[in-house]
């Protein structure tokens, strides 16, 4: 299995790779006594401590959890190269099999529900493996899932997308107004950045991805309050799932176990977060992630291939799905890139919000109605700008995409406030940048191309057919990762696109369960906070093992 480890800081790459700054296996309680010993490893591999006299004594095995990675600051992202037991499918077996217990016995109180939620591009991934449509992977996961694993229920993390898109936009829109009317002051600048005080704070920085997140607490903390305070698609779909779906069914959210499938192993991360853990129920939203890899893993495990999988109909309860001319539920899509499409939707929302300007899908694209695209130094990076008929040379709007930690690193530079002021506050005044919004993923490529993804079979490119393996193995990479990007944009160039204020569901949602898009109940169950980790003294490249 490859995890997506850490980077270091003075490591920086493209790639995240595993640190080595991860100081807990080796925190050692020191006795009073003065004593020298010696470390010996059996056949077994078990670590014993020899004292002088001869004596041993077994050495406890180290275990980290996910809460331990997020409150050490030895790594930037995650740690999930060390010894993690939880978050895997052995988890959500364990909870298929209690279930089933429980029936056989007859014991129906202490049967669980269970939900489990599927991004899009984990669908689009096993599809351009197995060449499949994604349409085909999602009905065979919804049998894979409830009919042969047992689960209740199954949904479509695209559907908790547009609740993600539209409080964006709605942010992006009143962070844009009061900046640009001076109402905002060093007093919004704080490090905890809730939505209350997020001020006229520009620019406003995507928060979907939880190794960017990581990042951002770890090493840059000034950098908090520009974070967009909505939760993810992964989040707000646990939030849906435990509270609203959870009282639907008379369930409290512990009785509920979330399992979601997803293209990132941080997601695993995102999930262990205090923030979203409930301490009345002492539950999480998402109790278990599980990789799109981990995934194809469990067909194996279960002795399935996925052409031989049967097929159940798409069911149209937290999916972004519409009835097809024969009535049958079938996906539709999203706009804009894989990684969710936050760019397109957010500038087309403010143009028209702010400006009144229409922009359609077509005009994000190709650039057209004054929208502006340049090329970066590198296919990650791409700035997006819109001008108005009344002043075409001077952008109104003007937007970023940014994958990849070097391109994050760079943008994270130009924002860097350029007057030095204390740890805790900086004014937005003495930002460098001139965006408005970016989309930031840590991956290259972004979601489609994330560490859980299913990756290029090896044995398709031939070393020996040229000078430089390399070459031809990063050439058959790039064709991987477009193949599964064509997968994904399948759905939306089959089925069309579905705009977030065109899912009826949505809307229904938003009166039934929070009472409207700005109460205090919306803001608690779609919106989330930033926090940064306190550095630690200890460098974990210096102990010796």
């Amino acid at each position: 299995m490859t995890f997506s480890g850490a980077v270091l800081l003075t490591d920086l790459n493209d790639f995240i790779t595993p640190s080595q700054a991860c100081i807990k296996p080796v925190e050692v309680k020191r006795s009073s006594e003065k004593s020298d010993s010696q470390i010996r490893v059996d056949d077994t591999g078990g670590y014993y401590e020899v004292m002088q006299d001869g004596g041993e004594t077994k050495l406890e095995t180290a275990s980290i959890s996910l809460n331990d990675c997020l409150a050490c600051s030895g790594c930037i992202t995650s740690a999930e190269s060390v010894l993690i037991t939880l978050q895997s499918q052995k988890e959500l077996y364990d909870v298929l099999l209690a279930n089933k217990t429980a029936i056989e016995e007859r014991r129906p109180a202490d049967v669980r529900t269970v939900v489990v939620s599927i991004a899009p591009q984990s669908r689009a991934s096993i599809a351009a493996k197995y060449d499949l449509t994604p349409l085909d992977v999602h009905k065979r996961l919804l049998w894979f899932f409830k009919q042969h694993l047992g689960a209740h229920h199954v949904f479509d993390t695209a559907f908790s997308r547009d609740f993600s898109l539209l409080e964006s936009a709605r942010e992006f829109v009143r962070r844009y107004q009061l900046h640009h009317d001076n109402i905002n002051s060093s007093n919004a600048m704080e490090s905890d950045s809730s939505p209350s005080n997020a001020g006229g704070i520009l620019p406003m920085l995507a928060s979907a991805c939880p190794g960017w997140i990581c990042y951002a607490e770890k090493t840059h903390d000034y950098i908090l309050p520009y974070i967009d305070s909505t939760k993810s698609p992964q989040q707000i779909m646990g939030s849906l799932v435990k509270d609203y779906l959870g009282g639907k069914i008379g369930q409290p959210p512990n009785k509920v176990y979330h399992v979601s499938v997803m293209p990132c192993y941080d997601k695993k991360l995102e999930a262990s977060r205090q923030d979203f853990y409930n301490d009345l129920y002492a539950t999480r939203d998402v109790d278990c992630v599980i990789t799109t890899g981990e995934v194809e893993k469990m067909f194996g495990e279960q002795g399935l291939a996925i052409h031989d999988m049967q097929s159940l109909e798409v069911e149209s309860l937290f999916t972004k799905a519409v009835a097809s001319s024969y009535g049958i539920p079938a996906l539709v899509g999203t706009e804009g890139s894989s990684s969710g499409g936050y760019l397109s939707y957010i500038l087309r929302y403010a143009a028209h919000t702010l400006f009144g300007v229409h922009l359609t899908l077509e005009d994000i694209e190709n650039g057209t109605n004054g929208v502006q695209i340049k090329a970066g130094r590198n296919n990650d990076l791409r700035e997006y700008s819109l001008c108005l008929p009344s002043d075409p040379s001077k952008p109104v709007l003007k937007f970023a995409i940014a994958y990849g930690f070097r391109n994050i690193q760079n943008l994270v530079r130009k924002i860097n406030p350029a007057a030095p002021v204390t740890r805790r506050r900086r004014t937005a005044a003495t930002a460098t940048s001139t965006y408005d919004y970016i989309e930031i993923m840590a991956c290259p490529s972004g979601c489609i191309n994330g560490g859980g993804q299913l990756k290029a079979d090896p044995t398709s490119t031939n070393p020996s057919a040229g000078p430089a393996p390399e070459k031809s193995s990063l050439t058959a990479s790039r064709n991987w990762i477009a193949k599964a990007e064509d997968a994904y944009r399948w759905v939306a160039d089959t089925s069309g696109v579905q705009l977030p204020e065109s899912n009826a569901a949505i809307g229904v949602l938003y009166n039934e369960w929070l009472g409207g898009p700005d109460t205090e109940k919306a803001t608690q169950m779609l919106h989330t906070q930033y926090r940064a980790v306190e550095k630690s003294d200890v460098n974990g490249l210096a102990v010796k093992w």
